[in-house]
C-alpha cells in the first residue's frame, strides 16, 4: 500500500523526456567531453531524447545564458549539467544554477552525496551537486567526473525523470 501513490503517479509520467546536456569546463572539447557523451548515451539508452548539447566555460553568465536559451525551446524539458560543482576558485556552476532555480530539490544533492560517500568516502562532501526546477523544467547539476555522472543518472535521475516531469507539469 505504501507504494500506491508513487506507482499511480509514475503510470501517467512521460516515458521520454527532452533533455539538454550542458558541460561546464574551461578545458573540455567535443573530443574530450567524456562526461557529456556518457550522459547523452545513458539518456538515449533509457528512451529519452537529447534535444541538444553544448560545452561552455565555467563562467556563470555562459551557464545561465545556455539554460535560458534552453528554456525558450519547448522541446527542452530537462537539463543535465556536468562540471563546475566543486570548491575550486573556478567552480561557479552552483551559484549560477542557484540563481536560476524556482524550486530546489535539496534531497537530490543529499542522496547524491550519500551514494557518493559509499564509493569515494569523505571526499563526497566536496560535491555541490544540486537539482531543482527552472521555468517548468527539471535541472540537475552534476560533478564533471564520468563516474559521478553515471552514479547520478543510474541511481537517481533515470529512475525518476519521467515522474519528476509529470509532477512539475501538474
Amino acid at each position: 500500500m505504501k507504494d500506491a501513490v508513487p506507482r499511480e503517479h509514475k503510470a501517467s509520467a512521460p516515458l521520454s523526456v527532452g533533455c539538454f546536456v550542458l558541460t561546464i569546463s574551461d578545458s573540455k572539447t567535443p573530443e574530450t567531453d567524456t562526461s557529456g557523451a556518457l550522459i547523452r548515451d545513458l539518456l538515449a539508452k533509457a528512451g529519452h531524447t537529447v534535444v541538444g548539447h553544448a560545452i561552455v566555460k565555467d563562467e556563470p553568465t555562459q551557464v545561465t545564458a545556455r539554460v535560458r536559451e534552453g528554456c525558450a525551446d519547448s522541446k527542452t524539458q530537462a537539463f543535465i549539467l556536468t562540471g563546475g560543482t566543486g570548491v575550486t576558485s573556478r567552480d561557479a556552476t552552483f551559484e549560477a544554477v542557484e540563481a536560476l532555480l524556482d524550486k530546489r530539490l535539496t534531497g537530490f544533492g543529499e542522496l547524491f552525496r550519500m551514494l557518493s560517500y559509499a564509493e569515494i568516502s569523505a571526499a563526497a562532501m566536496l560535491s555541490r551537486a544540486q537539482a531543482g526546477v527552472v521555468k517548468g523544467r527539471a535541472l540537475f547539476s552534476l560533478p564533471g567526473s564520468p563516474d559521478a555522472c553515471r552514479l547520478a543518472l543510474e541511481k537517481l535521475i533515470l529512475p525518476e525523470l519521467g515522474h519528476l516531469l509529470g509532477e512539475i507539469k501538474r
